[in-house]
């Protein structure tokens, strides 16, 4: 049995979601790195989590093909409290094209996903529903306020903006209140510290870190074993010929300080969001009950503002080789290249 771990409450956002400390990214579950886990096994996880204390469980109907992660993760809901649960999910990812990632967030596009989301998830309303991507013709005024009706109408209780720009989430939250803005963030993926973070503490948005174990680098599993064949991760341009060499040097150190702290890597890469502050809600995600033991026992490491300083200087962003996106297409849809166009 793993040790239980009393898991904290925190508030996400300033409109009054509560969710647990360290959320459960579901994503992983229906084959985005790898195969897809077994049905029982990976409702097994999810039950887990909840056993454990996580509450806040993130998905998208852009996981998996036919909405199979929100499929999934509806069916774990029905042995669960529903009450007792923040669920996220998402829309946007309308598919891929020749010319990449296609993004839709016009009013109606909304609309009928939320209908989607909710008759498969098997849910009378979303806690949180984010905009997936940022889609750069539709004026944002118009996408939110087609989710502020949702909202009125009592199918989704709050509103979250995924790799959207300071523009984009001043503009929204204009239009509705933002509960969370999620965000690709962790140890060697820092570029909201300087405009994102401070935005969303301005306007009372939490923050929810995606891939905080730095698309699993930081779990070691890549360093110290061989990669697993069938995983997408091993394509990720930092996990790849000389940039993943270079890149091991920056691990080798972490794991040097969490042998320090008395912990594993992963612990001590999670242990270095959540210090980040409390309106920060990390969602790592795995397919195992053991790393998701793991990364709940990260809330056990306390870290003291020299730690913290120790951990950061670590792994300076200017020797971190490689992009931050697995492809091209994805990238050009993150925050920094994605404005929309104002309403006229």
């Amino acid at each position: 049995m793993a040790e239980q771990i009393e898991m904290p409450r925190v508030k996400l956002g300033t409109q009054g979601l509560e969710v647990s400390r360290l959320g459960y990214g579901c994503m992983g579950l229906s084959g985005a790195y790898g195969n897809p886990v077994p049905e029982e096994d990976a409702i097994a996880v999810i039950k887990e989590a909840f056993s454990k204390g996580i509450t806040f469980f993130d998905t998208s109907d852009a996981y998996g093909p036919d909405h199979a992660n929100e499929y999934l993760v509806g069916k774990a809901l029905k042995q669960l409290p529903r009450e007792k649960v923040q669920l996220a999910t998402k829309f946007g990812v309308a598919g891929y094209d020749a010319s990449g990632v296609i993004v839709k967030g016009s009013p109606e596009y909304a609309r009928s996903c939320c209908e989607a989301s909710l008759k498969v998830l098997g849910v009378d309303y979303i806690d949180l529903y984010y905009i997936h991507r940022i889609d750069a013709t539709v004026p944002i005024e118009y996408t939110i306020g087609e989710l502020k009706k949702l909202v009125n109408e009592g199918k989704i209780r709050y509103i979250g903006l995924s790799e959207a720009s300071p523009d984009t989430i001043r503009r929204a939250h204009a239009v509705h209140p933002i509960t969370a803005i999620q965000m690709d963030y962790s140890l060697w993926i820092r570029d909201i510290e300087e405009k994102i973070i401070p935005l969303c503490r301005e306007l009372g948005i939490g923050i929810v870190p995606y891939s905080p174990l730095g698309r699993g680098f930081f779990a070691g599993k890549a360093i110290v074993e061989s990669a697993d064949p069938n995983s997408s991760l091993t394509s990720h341009p930092r996990l790849q010929g000389e940039n993943f060499e270079k890149n091991k040097v920056l691990y080798f150190r972490i794991e040097a300080l969490a042998k320090k702290h008395g912990c594993t890597p992963a612990q001590l890469a999670i242990a270095w969001v959540l210090h980040q502050g409390d309106d920060i809600v990390p969602i790592p995600g795995t397919s195992k009950i053991k790393n998701l033991h793991s990364n709940i026992g990260a809330l056990k490491v306390k870290l003291t503002k020299e730690d913290l300083k120790e951990i950061t200087d670590a792994v300076p962003i200017n020797e971190v080789a490689g992009s931050r996106s697995s492809n091209e297409a994805f990238h050009k849809i993150t925050w920094e290249f994605v404005n929309t166009p104002l309403p006229k």
